[in-house]
């Protein structure tokens, strides 16, 4: 470091570089590296004074000066970041400046380069396509429009962090057109494209670095929503469909870049769906649901280490102060503020919170706000985690001007023990608890507690209903005497002791009390070494009632609460637990839940997505045993989650690599909207999914495979779309500690297992035309598009409409699916010599796949002459359009119907109770009958 510091900026004594370099390694590494440029800063300021907006203004037009390019755009932003970013960090950790100063100078630093960036990009995609032209917002006239950059969280409260991703949202004034380009190009194709490059500008990493990490999934339906959208439509959505949760992201919302007039004009639009007229009461509800996600997340994730999302952390307090904002600002429009620190002053001076309270709050935000910078500051990281190294740990302490570690750990914890105390009293959750030891038998606790002999402990057993006692009795002290029981220390112990009597007491309202024991024990078992999990049941009787149901019911559910016992939160909330939410609650969810998880974060997100499969899976099943779900819809849940989860992993996986290499082009040079689509096949595509269901996919793209894409590292379209596939693959299948996500069968792709991982869509078209076998045309009878770019699923469909219209002799095709059965039957129906015995449901004649495979004939044979039969891809509705065609009686379509849902609502039972679809010799021999008497009608006569 002498080099450097020896030609330092002359208002720097060599002490404060020392001081710098000890309390941050960016700092260090940056003098070190790029001495240069840090004394052209100080030349541009010194850093004794402060970091004004107008100062940043005027700095980045100094690195303006320089572009001629997009490439050296890139590169100026990422310069202009690297200093600006040595400034604030230097002055917030040498305490040369406050929090208010950091938090100001971060929010218009971004500002700035937002809008510099959206600047010049609009002036060179104009050049491109035209100018785009539209009503103007305020006088009705027909202007040029400019694009409105709406900044959310923190960026929109000019609250930001030294080292944060920024949440955008894009807007235009109206539709229209653009003028003065070769060709007329829409608006919001324009603004698309506009916007695809700002973030490229900000968000691509380079030789320079990065800018910011842009996060656009707070725009309107997530990331498979438009990129841009047109005022008059983001009005209407968050009118109609404006969740709770967007409107608490909302009120943090601020015009950061581009045509602030008319952003001025969208945020007076867009107010009402914010603050309601009156005080809202309507808002405790999804206040409490959010309060209640923030804690179950801060139990499941052990976030005791994270400053912002653990209990008593920042995102405690800014929740605490816009729950006041949602319900009474409509009325007092003194909390229609952005920034807290503001807002708190106006509780206070409301005596909405008392002015303690408010001193806590404030001082505890200050701490926390003051400690993340640092934590960020030292190596110029997003990060809200308290470091477990010395090293760290000393920079963190020096930095919050404390003597030692210790010391700054104490006052860190009084801060947040005050800050959960008061977020505990917000929006107050009911008392559920009760009193769980009212109305216990004492021989519960006397039973656990070895205060029975054997054979009184087997006698009360007996009386209490538990129909093996004996069993009962091994069992639970074979777990009293465990060695991981014994070895557990005193809290622990205290728990379990706690919840082994209202177990037992729980037990003796099912039927199979024995059975439920050996079940529930499993889940116990798991948990003893995360005893959280019994408080969590000892406080809620509802939710151990409820486990206890579910085990009698089922030793599947058995075996995933055990698998997974974070699935334990979902049994908090009975009336949820039995309703599960259609496909449009379901994205919701999704989206809400991930929002907080960034993309590049691969690990957290596919761990994620594996607990809201199990959560919702779980709650389908649930439903299914209490008879509130009738088979179809069964399916129709099961079949919504995968089709909702693949939407999300294309979306990961499609952005992770846009990332780094940019966008694949289409053949006029544009940039794909993924043009990318999941094909689902098989039980999939026939919304006909169970429990335990594999995946059967092909992947298909549109983009040109002769160009390549647009980022700085660019690669051919086809090796994108392969990483795409692999990349999909990758994240559904692989085994994490929550397990796989889904078991992923590819085989049905054009050419198999040797085939392209990913085709285009013109291959695929090719390939079904003139090399495919039946069979595969048999599998495109129950295919449909899952997942993916609209446009693309629809020309797919067109190809599958197609393909199953070509007319077909009907005898030799016959003749082919026939030999097709007969050979599966031979590999996987019973053999001959058992059949007496066993009745397999799906494989043997008469069952499941004679139904599946009369359905893929009549709809090759027919659907030349009836093309109204390829619009479903599931058996029921095939059956039911054969019938109203004509081609075959409306009876046997019933009757069809009927027996098919019978044997998989079997299936499906059996599935529940960890049985294989293999029964007794003798079951069903009604509807074996049928289908046999049907299926020699159909295909062999």
């Amino acid at each position: 470091m002498s080099e450097p510091m020896g030609s330092l900026p002359a208002e720097l004594s060599q002490a404060d570089v020392a001081e710098a370099c000890a309390r941050s390694v960016f700092l260090a590494q940056t003098l070190e590296r790029y001495p240069e440029q840090v004394q052209a800063a100080a030349k541009a300021r010194p850093l004794t004074e402060p970091t004004t907006e107008a100062w940043l203004k005027q700095r980045w037009g100094d690195f303006l000066a320089t572009v001629d390019s997009e490439p050296s755009l890139h590169a100026a932003l990422r310069q202009y970041r690297r200093e600006v970013q040595f400034r604030i960090i230097w002055r917030d950790l040498m305490n040369w400046a406050d929090l208010n100063e950091t938090m100001l100078a971060t929010s218009a630093f971004a500002d700035v380069a937002i809008d510099g960036a959206l600047s010049w990009l609009y002036e060179k995609v104009c050049e491109e396509f035209g100018t785009p032209m539209g009503c103007d917002p305020v006088t009705g006239a027909h202007v040029p429009q400019k694009m409105v950059v709406l900044g959310m969280g923190k960026l929109g409260g000019r609250e930001l962090n030294v080292s944060s991703d920024i949440d955008l949202i894009f807007a235009f004034p109206s539709k229209g057109e653009t003028e003065g380009g070769r060709r007329a190009l829409d608006n919001q194709q324009f603004f698309i494209r506009l916007g695809q490059r700002l973030i490229q500008a900000l968000d691509q990493i380079t030789a320079d670095g990065f800018v910011f990490r842009v996060d656009m999934r707070l725009r309107p339906y997530g990331q498979s929503g438009a990129l841009a959208l047109s005022f008059a439509a983001l009005e209407t959505y968050y009118q109609d469909q404006g969740r709770d949760w967007e409107r608490y992201a909302m009120v943090k919302a601020r015009v950061v870049a581009g045509d602030q007039r008319a952003g001025q004009v969208l945020m007076a639009s867009l107010k009402p769906f914010v603050y309601r007229k009156y005080i809202d009461f309507s808002a405790f509800e999804s206040l409490r649901t959010m309060k209640d996600m923030i804690s179950r997340e801060v139990r499941r994730k052990g976030l005791e280490n994270n400053i912002k999302l653990g209990s008593g952390g920042i995102r405690e307090i800014e929740f605490v102060v816009q729950a006041f904002q949602l319900i009474r600002g409509g009325r007092d429009r003194e909390l229609q503020q952005r920034e807290l620190l503001n807002i708190l002053k106006e509780l206070e001076e409301l005596e909405l919170l008392p002015s303690s309270v408010v001193k806590e709050l404030r001082e505890a935000y200050v701490f926390l706000r003051n400690l993340e910078h640092a934590l960020q500051g030292i190596e110029d990281k997003q990060t809200q985690v308290l470091p477990d190294d010395e090293l760290s740990q000393a920079r963190v302490a020096r930095i919050m001007e404390f003597d030692d570690w210790a010391a700054f750990q104490h006052a860190l914890d009084e801060h947040r023990n005050r800050v959960a105390r008061h977020f505990a009293n917000i929006i107050a959750t009911e008392d559920e608890e009760g009193d769980s030891e009212n109305g216990m038998d004492d021989g519960c606790y006397e039973l656990w507690l070895a205060e029975m002999e054997e054979p009184a402990a087997v006698e009360w057993l007996a009386e209490k209903g538990f129909e093996n006692p004996e069993d009962s009795y091994k069992r639970l002290v074979s777990l009293r005497d465990s060695r991981t029981v014994q070895t557990l220390q005193t809290q622990g112990r205290k728990r379990l002791n706690q919840f082994m009597p209202l177990l037992l007491n729980a037990l003796m309202d099912v039927e199979n009390a024995s059975e439920t024991l050996d079940r529930v024990l499993q889940l116990v078992e798991a948990i003893l070494r995360r005893t959280a999990y019994m408080v969590l049941l000892v406080e809620n009787p509802g939710a151990l009632t409820q486990l206890v149901r579910l085990c009698s019911d089922s030793p599947w559910i058995a075996r995933l609460l055990a698998e997974t016992p974070l699935l334990l939160d979902e049994l908090l909330n009975a009336e949820s637990l039995y309703s599960p939410p259609a496909k449009e609650e379901l994205q919701d969810d999704l989206r809400q839940q991930m929002l907080r998880i960034p993309y590049e974060d691969l690990e957290e997100q596919m761990e994620a997505l594996r607990y809201f499969k199990k959560a919702h899976v779980l709650r389908v099943a649930a439903s299914e045993l209490k008879g509130t779900l009738p088979l179809m819809k069964v399916s129709d849940y099961l079949t919504w989650i995968a089709e909702v989860v693949l939407d999300h992993v294309v979306d990961v996986a499609f952005s992770n690599l846009v990332s780094r290499h940019g966008y694949p082009r289409r053949a006029d040079g544009s940039a794909c909207d993924t043009d990318f689509a999941i094909i689902g096949y098989g039980k999939l595509g026939g919304i006909e999914l169970g429990y335990t269901s594999d995946l059967d996919l092909v992947f298909v793209h549109q983009a040109d495979p002769q160009l390549a894409t647009d980022g700085d590292k660019p690669i051919d379209n086809a090796v994108f779309y392969t990483r795409l596939g692999q990349r999909i693959v990758h994240i559904l299948s692989t085994q994490t500690p929550s397990g796989q996500l889904y078991e992923v069968d590819m085989r049905l792709r054009p050419s198999g297992n040797s085939g392209l991982l990913v085709s285009t869509l013109h291959a695929f078209e090719k390939y079904q035309q003139n090399d495919a076998w039946t069979w595969e045309h048999q599998a495109l009878a129950r295919a449909r598009g899952v997942a993916g770019c609209p446009d693309t699923l629809q020309a797919f469909e067109g190809i599958r409409h197609q393909i199953l219209c070509t007319p077909r002799e009907k005898a030799a095709l016959r003749q082919q699916v026939v030999e097709m059965r007969e050979k599966m039957r031979s590999s996987l129906g019973t053999p001959e010599i058992r059949r007496d015995e066993v009745f397999h449901i799906k494989h043997d004649a008469g069952g499941i796949v004679d139904i599946e495979f009369m359905m893929q004939y009549l709809m090759l044979a027919w659907s030349a002459e009836h093309p109204e039969l390829t619009q479903w891809s599931d058996n029921i509705r095939q059956m039911e359009e054969l019938g109203r065609a004509g081609v075959l009686p409306v009876e046997d379509t019933e009757k069809l119907r009927e027996v098919y849902i019978t044997l998989r609502s079997t299936i499906h039972r059996r599935a529940l109770q960890n049985l294989n679809s293999q029964v007794e010799g003798s079951a069903f021999q009604e509807e074996r009958d049928y289908i046999q008497s049907m299926w020699k009608k159909v295909m062999l006569e």
